[in-house]
């Protein structure tokens, strides 16, 4: 009998989410929701062409010392004394 239950949550799980993927934001299919709750017809298939590659000497950053006088020590991005 629990297989049968088990069984039966797991199809109507499969048709619930089938059913909501279709929907579309309740716009029908070819139409999203658009900035405003409107719906929107999808536009043509997009087409995204590679860039120029672009090759540029390795930058070196060198992080400059920090250096506080006697008795004081670099703390939350300031000289503080001890």
């Amino acid at each position: 009998m629990k297989y049968l239950f088990a069984a039966a949550m797991l199809a109507s799980a499969v048709v619930g989410f089938s059913e909501a993927a279709s929907a579309a934001e309740g716009c029908g299919p070819g139409f999203y929701r658009g900035r405003y709750g409107n719906c929107r017809p999808m536009r043509g298939a997009v087409v995204v062409r590679p860039g120029p590659v672009v090759v540029a000497p390795p930058v070196v950053v060198v992080p400059r010392a920090r250096v506080c006088p006697y008795g004081f020590h670099w703390y939350a991005g300031r000289c503080r004394p001890f």
